[in-house]
């Protein structure tokens, strides 16, 4: 050891300087290789971890904000159907149903001509039920029954709406107005079972 230390102190000055800078250069590449490249690496690794945490706090979040809007929705669908469900009557209430439909048709002052329920139209959950309709009076007292018909609640659509055969009786006209009433009910669990063994058969 005192050999070197001798060597040393017989080296000029400028080698001596380099000695001490290549002392140095090896202290920190030292220190670069066993001490800051770890540590930059962890350092870059946790750098990573938090972004990733955050994104995924993020999406965390938009998921429930989404689950909270898709809830609403929801919530909104369903009263959107209890409405619907109110005004579709099952197969016991569809005889006073019609019922209502022809006396709307007296009340408004118009004389009933056919009156006429037609077969059942048979959808997946529900049964359309088309009711041929002809009356004759003033037009004003059609408006009125079409009116009223429309308040019922109960849903009921009136298409197919044709005036014809217009008479002078006095001072009022009469026409003869032929329309087709379509009201709608709900198919019990049987009917719904049967239809959809249907569709299975013909897929097959």
């Amino acid at each position: 050891m005192n050999e070197l230390i001798n060597r040393i102190l017989l080296l000029t000055k400028t080698q001596k300087f380099g000695l001490l800078a290549g002392i140095i250069l090896l202290i920190i590449g030292l220190d670069w290789t066993f001490l800051y490249s770890p540590l930059s690496n962890r350092i870059f690794d946790l750098e990573e971890q938090v972004k990733n945490a955050r994104i995924e706090r993020i999406r965390k979040r938009n998921l429930t904000k989404d689950s909270a809007k898709l809830k609403e929705q929801l919530d909104e669908f369903n009263q959107m159907l209890r409405k619907a469900v109110a005004q579709l009557p099952d197969r016991k209430e569809i005889p006073e149903l019609l019922s209502s439909i022809s006396s709307k048709a007296r009340e408004a002052g118009l004389e009933i001509l056919i009156f006429r329920p037609q077969a059942e139209n048979l959808r997946d959950f529900y049964a359309e039920i088309p009711v041929d309709i002809v009356v004759r009076g003033g037009f004003h007292n059609v408006v009125t029954f079409f009116d009223e018909v429309g308040r019922l609640n109960r849903l009921v659509n009136i298409r197919n709406i044709e005036m014809r055969n217009p008479e002078v009786n006095g001072a009022k006209m009469s026409v003869q107005t032929s329309t087709q009433a379509i009201t709608f009910r709900f198919l019990d669990e049987a009917e719904r079972a049967r239809i959809a063994a249907a569709k299975a058969a013909k897929k097959r």
